[in-house]
């Protein structure tokens, strides 16, 4: 028997299993360093809005690490279309994907796919998805609310398309991108850092094959994913059976959504059958802008929402989905989307109202369960900027901003999560450095600062909002942002209090303050400013019942 032979005859005990899973994690760790190193956009190289991930061949979410959990949780998704479209793959390729219709979350996250073979076999497929500061849209934007349709949209769409080819870059794609993309030579440079985050991925699991072979790693993909959902197991029978209603709204918008989005979700715990049913189906159909959710996002808001109310240690893959049923209709505003209604937003506002039903769902069993809801509110601090920057012979500039970072929910035994930003992102996006935003972009930022008594009061408090005042340092700076949260703050749980809700202004060269009510799309001088307020995190428990001295220091 050669050694490869004898790799694959390997007992597979816990240790073995441990190992390579934390090797697994580790690769996504090292592809999350070479995307963040390597990226060009401050959305990315700042902010850290992007994930990495790892399914298996045939469309399994295998290793996340820490990785944005609206981006991972869909993923798999978008590796089972390589396998559908593709059948004549092979080594050296790269697909791009951003599809909200075949499995991505919105356009703006575009991705790299790599398929992975060793022995001539597709084995993994490392996926690097990273939000775009510009992915095309008619408006200089990520996100278009506004859009009737995909068409009105413009974003530029890659239903899984082959970019690379013998590990060359397929020159035709790279041209379009370059030709509808406002900041051409930044977004190559964001998708150089994809492609090589990807092939390093590509270059550990082959080593990683090598170590203990192909075989060994196959019967690995199914003992962890057994293993997860023996985990889920566990945490669900820990729960009492019982059935949960919970809604919410999406603030309205003036002109196109004039009641908001309505939204409500029934789920059914079933400890006995260590299942558990998460019903969307009796919600409104798709509404005529981007508001609506992609499959991958509905999916992926309330599995947050779920995972957020179980142990904390609990493997977020495959093998533990199979416990969670979540019920979709088609053409449903929070369900699948039917073409060519846009999801233009669907990663936040409603996403994150998705994620804050569902998690204070749970609270309802009782006392100890679920969570409070958290920041929803995507103010001008985490706006789109764009313009033309005198400092550099008025180039274009285009980019995301994230100076907000607004409050974050109380649970049955801590407080919110100050930075926390916004619930799809769970804590694992950066605030900017205001250094490197204002070196990278002419923009001057006043002040940025905690809103005092923001914060939903409670057993447990929620995290207070933020403000961030800000502007252009030369020429006119356009300002584009979606908020919520400002009508419908975050509500409090088990008898806490709503957080703050947040608000928008500009103010004009005399310091006069003008309210932006609904969307923010607003272009700004030099002398004139813009203010985003994100909401705090709602309260968890009777605030009588707070440590006193916890009081004094609130």
């Amino acid at each position: 028997m050669n050694e490869s032979a004898a790799r694959t005859n390997v007992a597979f005990d816990p240790v073995l299993l441990a190992v390579i899973s934390n090797r697994f994690d580790a690769i996504v760790r090292e592809m999350t360093n070479t995307l963040l190193r390597a990226a060009r956009s401050a959305v990315l190289a700042v902010a850290r809005d992007f994930s990495c991930s790892i399914s298996t061949a045939d469309g399994r979410l295998l290793a996340t690490a820490e990785g944005v959990p609206v981006h991972v949780f869909g993923s798999q998704l978008q590796a089972a279309s390589i396998v559908e479209l593709h059948p004549e793959r092979r080594e050296g390729d790269a697909y791009l994907h951003n599809d909200p219709y075949l499995g991505n979350s919105h356009a703006a996250d575009q991705s790299v796919l790599v398929p992975v073979f060793f022995e001539g076999e597709h084995l993994f497929t490392a996926v690097a998805k990273a939000h775009q500061a510009d992915c095309g849209n008619s408006i200089p934007s990520s996100y278009h609310a506004a859009a009737k349709d995909v068409y009105e949209e413009g974003s530029l769409i890659f239903p899984c398309v082959l970019v690379q080819r013998d590990f060359k870059d397929v020159d035709d794609i790279i041209r379009m991108c370059r030709k509808r993309i406002r900041v051409p030579d930044q977004w190559y440079g964001d998708y150089l850092a994809a492609i090589g985050a990807a092939r390093i991925a590509e270059r550990r699991m082959k080593e990683l094959a090598v170590k203990y072979g192909r075989e060994t790693l196959k019967k690995f993909i199914e003992e962890w994913f057994d293993y997860s959902e023996r985990r889920m197991i566990n945490a669900i029978r820990m729960l009492p059976k019982g059935r949960l209603h919970n809604r919410t709204c999406h603030d309205p918008i003036p002109g196109i959504l004039p009641e908001g989005v309505p939204i409500q979700v029934s789920i059914e715990v079933d400890p006995e059958a260590a299942m558990i049913d998460v019903d969307l189906r009796d919600n409104i159909d798709c509404v005529p802008c981007g508001l609506n959710e992609s499959m991958a996002c509905t999916t992926a808001n309330v599995m947050i929402g779920v995972f957020n109310s179980l142990e904390w240690d609990i493997p977020h893959n495959s093998g533990t989905f199979r416990r969670i049923r979540v019920h979709l209709r088609e053409h449903c505003v929070v369900g699948i989307p039917r073409f060519p209604h846009s999801c233009s937003v669907a990663t936040t506002n409603v996403g994150d109202r998705l994620v804050n039903m569902t998690q204070a769902a749970f609270a309802k069993i009782s006392d100890g369960h679920g969570l409070a809801e958290g920041n929803t509110c995507l103010s001008a601090g985490c706006a789109v900027v764009s313009g033309h920057d005198a400092r550099r012979g008025d180039g274009a500039y285009i980019n995301q901003m994230f100076l907000m970072s607004g409050g974050g929910p109380a649970s049955p035994s801590t407080d919110g999560w100050v930075n926390y930003v916004l619930p799809d992102a769970g804590g694992l996006l950066y605030r900017d450095s205001i250094e490197l935003d204002e070196q990278k972009y002419p923009i001057h930022v006043k002040s940025q600062r905690l809103v005092p008594d923001s914060g939903g009061a409670g057993r447990q408090r929620g995290s207070p909002g933020t403000e961030v005042i800000y502007g252009p340092r030369n020429n006119k700076m356009r300002i584009v942002i979606q908020p919520d949260g400002c009508v419908n703050p975050p509500q409090g749980v088990q008898g806490g209090r709503p957080g703050a809700g947040g608000a928008n202004w500009w103010i004009d060269k005399d310091g006069t303050r003008h309210r932006i009510i609904g969307l923010v799309d607003v272009s700004l001088t030099p002398g004139q400013n813009v203010v985003g307020v994100d909401g705090g995190g709602g309260g968890y428990g009777d605030p009588l019942t707070r440590d006193s001295a916890k009081v004094l220091k609130d």
